[in-house]
């Protein structure tokens, strides 16, 4: 049976004057069994992720497996929920977050040694986590950055974490911000495009082919704010 995906956060690219918010997408794949989440997202997303864990019946006990496609604090910081899981982390990538690039601001000083006390899992090869899930290797952003990719009933879908975080990026077919090189970011965008006939951006809604190196969007996702 090909494995099933809910996206649990939705990513966007929201951004302040001078900053900006980081909610990237958390992804909850089944398959053969096992719940297996890619990225936990940050403190803003922390209710976010546990209630719609809760929708569906589920806490954080109940997740087997967490992929974490790189260690920025927007992708990886919750994941002290999921104690009972499997962490898995690139082994390149572990390396990289002891001692990042000058300008990377976004390394939490903690994560490594909150990893440490969990039950973390580094590999070398991007291995096949569950049947039709294969985490693949997409460097660029950071050196160690990794994607996963899903063999649907209905094509491939690509949960790209900050290998592809926007549209943009597929448009120009050109990475927007690499810590690693900005040559393999292109490179893993191009080979994202051409396997995948659905992309989960790191930070925005999902996008699907229309054409021949081509994606597109419904009509975008609500952000609701509430002045309080």
């Amino acid at each position: 049976m090909a494995p099933i995906y809910t996206i649990l956060v939705e990513g966007n690219n929201v951004r302040l004057e001078g900053g900006f918010l980081g909610l990237s997408s958390i992804v909850l794949v089944e398959s053969a069994g096992k719940r297996i989440l890619v990225d936990t997202g940050h403190h803003v997303t922390r209710l976010l992720l546990l209630n719609a864990l809760k929708n569906r019946g589920l806490t954080p006990e109940d997740i087997d497996i967490v992929l974490l496609t790189h260690l920025h604090f927007d992708h990886a910081n919750n994941v002290d929920l999921f104690k009972s899981a499997r962490i898995l982390v690139s082994n390149a990538e572990w390396e990289y977050a002891a001692t990042p690039h000058p300008d990377d601001h976004f390394v939490p000083s903690h994560i490594r040694s909150m990893l440490l006390e969990m039950n973390l899992e580094l590999f070398e090869e991007p291995p096949e986590i569950a049947p039709g899930v294969q985490v693949i290797a997409t460097p660029g952003h950071t050196p160690g950055h990794c994607s996963v990719l899903l063999t649907m009933e209905n094509g491939a879908t690509v949960i790209a974490g900050d290998a592809i975080k926007y549209p943009k990026e597929t448009l120009t077919q050109c990475c927007d911000l690499a810590f690693d090189t900005i040559e393999n970011g292109t490179a893993s965008i191009i080979k994202i495009m051409d396997v995948a006939d659905h992309i989960i951006p790191g930070h925005f809604p999902e996008i699907y082919r229309v054409g021949e190196g081509r994606f597109a969007w419904g009509d975008g996702s609500p952000f609701n704010l509430i002045i309080r």
